[in-house]
């Protein structure tokens, strides 16, 4: 049975990572509902990422390659240090600080406060209401050219939100971008950008750290499987995703939202699951 919770696990991770519905609010939902009734954990949650971040490093490989490169040739004067991609190397490094600091300074909370459904129903709602009004004001004009450092410290700061399930990696730094009057597309490709030194660096932090370690909520093999299946489908959802808000709008994220948020308040509230 865990092996096959961890199946569903691994492909509700895949299909939530990239959409602005939070992942880790889900794996948390579910796993209160597959048989055993079980919170996943941060730990799972972390490595399980690395399943959906890959599909990132793969979606955008060119992308990475070039700013990877362009941004080592400029330390040696090889590249000016204004180069657009020179530049967005330094702007996802700068913009990855914030969520590293918060990520050790909370991370006892993280593991366990903020895992309470209570939080998750509250952050779903509250920052689905967010992304609404962002999708609605933003001006929707900068591009990833018009990025600045204080631009992407902001980016990094709603990154770190995330780290509170609810909020969602890409959901939270979406709508920080929506606010600051970037386009959809730019809002959204320089979130998954960023996410990537965040997710690499958390996810292997906790495969350190569950090397010898036992009575997780999975075992190695059962988060192994998830993960590759979190692999397969979030390269399908990513390429949908960056298609569908070059022309669509957030309402429909948004409406999901605050509906699976006042659902969970309602099970909550007549003790269906616990909090």
């Amino acid at each position: 049975m865990d092996f096959l919770n961890a199946v569903i696990l691994g492909f509700v991770q895949g299909l939530t990572e990239f959409l602005p519905i939070s992942s880790s609010a889900h794996l948390r939902i579910i796993g209160e509902l597959l048989p055993g009734a079980k919170d996943p954990g941060a730990a799972f949650t972390a490595i399980t990422q690395l399943g959906t971040e890959t599909a990132v490093v793969v979606f955008f490989w060119r992308d990475i390659v070039k700013i990877v490169s362009r941004w080592a040739k400029s330390l040696v004067g090889k590249v000016p240090r204004n180069d657009p991609d020179a530049r967005m190397g330094w702007l996802i490094i700068i913009g990855s600080i914030p969520i590293i600091i918060l990520g050790l300074l909370f991370q006892d909370a993280i593991e366990t406060t903020f895992r309470s459904l209570w939080i998750v129903a509250a952050t779903l709602i509250g920052f689905g209401i967010l992304l609404g009004i962002a999708d609605v004001v933003g001006a929707k004009r900068r591009r990833l050219k018009d990025l600045t450092v204080p631009h992407g410290i902001i980016f990094g700061f709603a990154q770190a939100l995330a780290l509170i399930p609810g909020v969602s990696r890409s959901g939270g730094t979406i709508t920080a971008g929506l606010f600051m009057g970037y386009e959809r597309r730019a809002a959204a490709r320089y979130s998954f950008l960023l996410a990537i030194p965040a997710v690499f660096g958390s996810g292997l932090y906790q495969v350190y750290k569950s090397i010898g370690e036992t009575g997780g909520a999975y075992g190695a093999g059962e988060t192994i499987v998830a993960t590759v299946i979190a692999f397969i489908v979030g390269l399908v959802v990513i390429a949908f995703f960056m298609s569908y808000i070059s022309k669509r709008s957030f309402l429909p994220f948004v409406i999901y939202r605050i509906a699976l948020g006042g659902v969970l308040i309602v099970l909550l509230a007549t003790n269906t699951i616990a909090a």
